[in-house]
């Protein structure tokens, strides 16, 4: 976690920060959250904090193989009810997974035996040869794991398969990397949920879109509230979880500009928390701001354009939800530019891309309130204050969606010239 001398070296009140500098503060002002315990069927697509052992052999009695009978020594042998153990030359039905009797020493397939009309068991003449050794068609305890042995190793992201193991293995509960809980403040008068909106008013964005990309961002959804554009409304929105049971992360949407309807610093100062960045030297999404309350419950602003939104959470989110679920943080991954990328001064451009053969192509209808362009993007895209021309690197990180990026394919000379002359791949 950023001490507030470091916060106080990289904040310049003059100067917002640049994209790369507000990523790594946002993933450097968290500490992990402590491991929990959790049951087995709430733990999938969790992270395993502590080893997983075997309790005790697995499995923890010999048992067999095949449906057919429990023999001692060779044939023929006495039939004897279950439940028993067995002498000499006497056997008794069993069934796959059927615990295997004292005294037996292999187990009769029920194809290579036959019970004549006086109760007595023996060899059908066609049964392959080795049918009554010793240990045929037992599997014995321990086969698969000893007492003690690790069957799931800490850091596994686990899977059904784990949770399988662990229940075998007599588990009821996992530690595992608690996931931050994060609730989601929508601010906007003029925002309508349902229906097409009239003039002057909006569809949200935001209500279908947040809950379905925090658990993709390794958060747990914490619920949704929807207020007005009030000062008031905005204070009781960002204490009402201080009964103890507040997330650790609230999400706010709009409200981030400085207009005397955007009150997201007069909450956070009147609630006695400290702003740790106040806007971004990105477009879109410039006016996003990450705040810390006393409690070290951390608040992100995020502005009221959709795709604004989403890159700022990108930017800020992805990052910041990373350090507290203890993962590593996420490098942008240098890939060749397929067109020519206009500069904007001063300010990283972040641009939905489509990655095709290793070119990264900025898409359409990318505008700060528009979906489109995101909708159907591989990826975004960094481009420098500077721009980029086609051929040049630029960072590129995946949407929380999308697959991770990949090696770049070898790039030719003729996919270079024609990501010039289209800007975009047919």
């Amino acid at each position: 976690m950023l001490a507030q001398e470091e916060l106080t070296a990289v904040l310049h009140p003059h100067h917002a920060m640049t994209w790369a500098e507000a990523r790594q503060l946002a993933y450097r002002c968290a500490a992990p959250l402590p491991p929990g315990p959790t049951s087995l069927g709430t733990a999938i697509g969790c992270t395993l904090a502590r080893d997983v052992l075997a309790r005790q052999d697995l499995p923890h009695y010999a048992s067999s193989a095949m449906d057919g009978w429990a023999i001692t020594g060779e044939g023929p042998w006495a039939l004897t009810g279950p439940g028993r153990g067995l002498a000499a030359g006497e056997a008794s039905v069993i069934a796959t997974g059927g615990l295997i009797p004292a005294g037996a020493t292999a187990v009769l397939r029920k194809e290579s035996g036959q019970v004549s009309g006086d109760g007595y068991l023996s060899l059908r003449p066609e049964a392959k040869p080795g049918e009554t050794l010793p240990g045929r068609h037992i599997r014995p305890a321990g086969e698969e794991a000893t007492a003690g042995d690790i069957l799931i190793p800490a850091g596994t992201l686990l899977n059904p398969a784990h949770l399988a193991l662990a229940a075998v293995a007599g588990h009821d509960q996992l530690q595992v990397q608690r996931k931050p809980r994060v609730a989601v403040v929508m601010t906007g008068s003029e925002v309508v949920t349902s229906g097409e909106p009239a003039p002057g008013q909006v569809r949200d964005a935001f209500g279908p879109q947040l809950d379905a990309v925090i658990p993709q961002l390794g958060g747990v959804p914490g619920g949704q509230l929807r207020i007005g554009d009030s000062y008031g409304e905005w204070l009781a929105a960002l204490d009402g979880a201080g009964d103890g049971k507040r997330p650790e992360v609230t999400i706010t949407t709009g409200g981030t500009g400085k207009s005397g309807t955007d009150h997201f610093r007069a909450a956070v100062a009147a609630l006695g928390g400290r702003l740790l960045l106040d806007g971004v030297a990105m477009r879109p999404g410039h006016p996003a701001v990450l705040a810390e309350l006393p409690d070290g419950h951390f608040i992100l602003g995020l502005p009221g354009n959709p795709l604004a939104a989403m890159l700022a959470l990108m930017t800020l989110g992805e990052p910041l939800l990373a350090a507290l679920g203890n993962r590593p943080f996420q490098e942008a991954t240098p890939l060749l530019s397929g067109a020519d990328v206009e500069a904007s001064p001063g300010k990283t451009r972040l641009i939905p891309c489509r990655i095709v053969h290793g070119l990264v192509f900025p898409a359409d209808h990318a505008g700060p309130g528009m979906m489109r362009g995101l909708a159907w993007a591989d990826a975004y895209m960094a481009v420098p204050p500077e721009g980029a021309s086609a051929g040049e690197r630029v960072p590129v990180l995946p949407l929380p969606w999308t697959a991770p990026i990949g090696t770049p394919a070898p790039l030719s000379t003729e996919s270079l010239q024609r990501g010039r002359q289209t800007g975009w791949p047919a």
